[in-house]
């Protein structure tokens, strides 16, 4: 979802893309309750290290798909044989597009693949590495590559990482239905318990953790209730929730009703009729934080499944403030005064009826709010002007409020996980509303974006760049989702909360700011009283280690970290392999890793200090030349290991 402009954004697609597998690595590892979960009972903390897994679960369009059918592509010399690369075949995509969106399209009411053509996920790390593998290709597509060399650089054990890829097209009840996805991830993490002796740390991004939130739900089917939180802690020791959109996205919008390209050479309308296809589609839907819905658990999963509804109660600050809590109405649409339109018109048809409506007036604005979004209030209202408004009526009620173990359009409150991470990015500019009107062309090109809402540091801005009256948060978003369904995991902080701001580069401890036992009221905004410096990114933490008892939760802001790039932030994978050192060694004395300096952990992070002439940070880098070195920064290198170094955050505790 978003705008793209170049086949570059293919990691856009990701968009929701992925879920950070970065932590993937390993890199981060919760933090874990007293001396002998930290590796004080046998063999220090290398001992626990090598027993901790890394679960990736990918987010959106960021898991490959393959072909498992033949299908005969005419006037194209490329057809599809069973494993052949669908998401994503760019060479088959430019030349055989008809035959491709047959290999991608679902049913939009039953989920079931195209008649002449089927597609299923790709298994393990080669999956989420790079959609489209190739000299050129690759890189434009990388996913987790370059997460796999931090693994591969700090001695990462190759069966410690394991990938958990999934139809990102399918809903979630569609997702257990078809391909048992959360029966083998349950099995996929007692089986890492198995092999490797210890709990697994979870790594997720954009969608992923709406996946991740369904299989926690879901889980509570499948295990007794005495038992649910044991396994848990058994089996989960930390939760990294990287980009969560955890009260959706208007980027989803977006792509319903106008399409997203993802960069790819489709037409808007060609994406949109794509997109609309898959059960997917509504789960990233922005939703209001008032509104929650009731349980309706069945013990047969699938019995009956959609002749009940999940009740949405919506409390009454739902009806006294605006905007179901969200910077402004999600939504805002022209739709004809003059009725009866065609839901399939033809141009001249379309020409006709739009003479007609500006004859008889001025069409009617809509406004629709994110509640009114998420119940149907907005699909029906569109039924008359769009054809695809009935097909996510039809799936927004069997999917979503039909669903057998939740309505996962609703708030989630803290997961009953020992420790959570709740990292994203803020200060870029994202869109947070819209206005369409009627195109004049047929479907489904037949709305158009007439003007985009955007929130930017604290303001609200058109896209001609004028101010908008709304509710702006604090901040602004990560580029694809909204600071407030980012900014949602601070209410699963405590009363008391400790802030640090530091900088994002390699600092000496000289500008980090620290606020001990900041006062947290759950439905309002923690708003650091410190400063920042010009041209300097930061990196805000937000600890509580002591209001929730046998629990950590910390939420890290990075200044300009966009959606779709900050699993690639070296930045990102520092504080996580730091958190997970600190909280597995059993000399740490503190809950949460110093923030005082962050000096080079890597060769790549010393470089040439021009003014000084040598080589910066000279305590930890020297000048040391390689053939084959073409400047003199790359010739700077680590004195002294990786693992030394990462020693030296324990001294300052």
């Amino acid at each position: 979802m978003g705008r793209y402009d170049s086949p570059r954004v293919l990691l856009p697609l990701l968009l929701l893309v992925v879920v950070v597998s970065s932590g993937v690595l390993v890199v981060g590892g919760g933090a874990a309750e007293g001396s002998a979960a930290r590796g004080g009972g046998g063999g220090g903390a290398e001992n626990y290290y090598s027993k901790l897994s890394g679960i990736i679960i990918p987010g959106f369009a960021s898991t490959q798909l393959r072909a498992w059918s033949v299908l005969d592509c005419p006037y194209s010399p490329f057809d599809f044989n069973p494993l052949d690369s669908v998401w994503l075949d760019t060479t088959k995509l430019f030349s055989a597009v008809n035959c491709w969106l047959k290999c991608m399209m679902l049913d939009p009411y039953n989920q079931t693949d195209h008649p002449d053509c089927k597609s299923r996920p790709e298994v393990g790390l080669s999956a989420i590495t790079e959609l489209d593998p190739g000299y050129i290709t690759g890189p434009l597509s990388s996913v987790w590559k370059e997460w796999l060399k931090w693994c591969v650089e700090f001695g990462i054990e190759a069966n410690a990482i394991i990938a958990v890829p999934y139809d990102w097209r399918l809903s979630g009840s569609m997702l257990e239905e078809r391909d048992l996805y959360f029966h083998r991830l349950k099995l996929t993490f007692e089986i890492a318990l198995k092999l490797r002796g210890g709990p697994s740390l979870v790594f997720a991004h954009s969608m992923g953790n709406n996946v991740f939130r369904y299989f926690l739900e879901w889980l509570k089917l499948e295990i007794a209730p005495k038992y649910y939180t044991q396994w848990l802690d058994d089996h989960i020791l930390a939760y990294f929730a990287v980009g969560a959109p955890l009260l959706g996205a208007t980027d989803s919008v977006r792509a319903t009703l106008s399409g997203v390209t993802f960069g790819l050479p489709v037409g808007e309308g060609t994406s949109r009729l794509m997109y609309n296809s898959f059960g997917s589609s509504l789960w990233l839907m922005p939703f209001s934080k008032y509104c929650k819905a009731d349980n309706i658990y069945s013990r047969h999963f699938f019995e009956g499944r959609g002749g009940q509804q999940h009740t949405l109660h919506c409390d009454e600050m739902e009806f006294r403030s605006n905007y179901s809590g969200w910077p402004t109405d999600i939504i805002n649409i022209e739709v004809p005064t003059h009725q009866g339109i065609d839901a399939y018109p033809t141009i001249t048809e379309v020409a006709e009826n739009l003479t007609a409506s500006m004859e008889c007036g001025k069409p009617t604005l809509l406004s629709f709010s994110a509640r009114e979004v998420s119940d149907g209030t907005f699909f029906k209202a569109i039924e008359e002007y769009d054809p695809d408004s009935k097909r996510l009526t039809y799936q927004l009620e069997k999917y979503y409020q039909g669903d057998p173990v939740l309505n996962p359009l609703t708030p989630w409150d803290r997961p009953p996980l020992k420790n959570i991470f709740c990292i994203y990015g803020i200060d870029s500019k994202t869109e947070v509303g819209y206005y369409f009107a009627p195109s004049g062309k047929p479907y489904p090109d037949n709305w158009i974006i007439t003007d985009v809402i955007y929130e930017y540091e604290g303001t609200l801005l058109s896209r001609s760049g004028n101010s908008v009256a709304g509710n702006p948060g604090a901040s602004s978003g990560d580029g694809t989702v909204s600071y407030n369904s980012l900014s949602w995991c601070k209410t699963w902080l405590g009363p008391k909360v400790n802030i640090t701001r530091a900088p994002q580069a390699e600092h000496d401890g000289s500008d980090v700011q620290i606020s001990l036992n900041v006062e947290h009221h759950r439905d309002i905004d923690i708003i650091p009283n410190m400063t920042r410096t010009p041209r300097v990114k930061y990196i805000t933490y937000y600890e509580d280690s002591e209001s929730i008892p046998g629990g950590r939760t910390a939420v890290w802001e990075l200044d300009k970290g966009h959606h779709r790039n900050i699993v690639r932030y070296p930045v990102l994978m520092r504080e996580l392999w730091l958190q997970m050192w600190h909280d597995i060694h059993p000399d740490t004395k503190t809950k949460f890793v110093t923030k005082a300096r962050r000096g080079p952990l890597r060769n790549v992070d010393c470089h040439w200090d021009y003014g000084k002439a040598r080589c910066a940070w000279p305590d930890h880098c020297e000048y040391r030349y390689a053939f084959g070195d073409v400047h003199l920064g790359q010739s700077c290198r680590l004195k002294n290991s990786s693992i030394d170094l990462l020693s030296e955050y324990l001294k300052l505790d």
